[in-house]
């Protein structure tokens, strides 16, 4: 799957690690700002299901 996508970027090297960057870089910040909040009310951190 790296392969592939490495062929498939534009240009020279250099310039195919600034845009794999900037696409990991876009991937995290959707995450953290639209999956993340829509996915916190589903999560219960408050309720710990560990018995002794």
């Amino acid at each position: 799957m790296y392969a592939w996508l490495w062929r498939k970027l534009p240009g020279t090297a250099r310039t195919k690690v600034l845009t794999a960057a900037v696409m990991v870089a876009a991937a995290g910040v959707v995450l953290w700002y639209v999956v993340f909040p829509l996915l916190e009310p589903m999560v219960t951190l408050d309720e710990v299901s560990v018995r002794k």
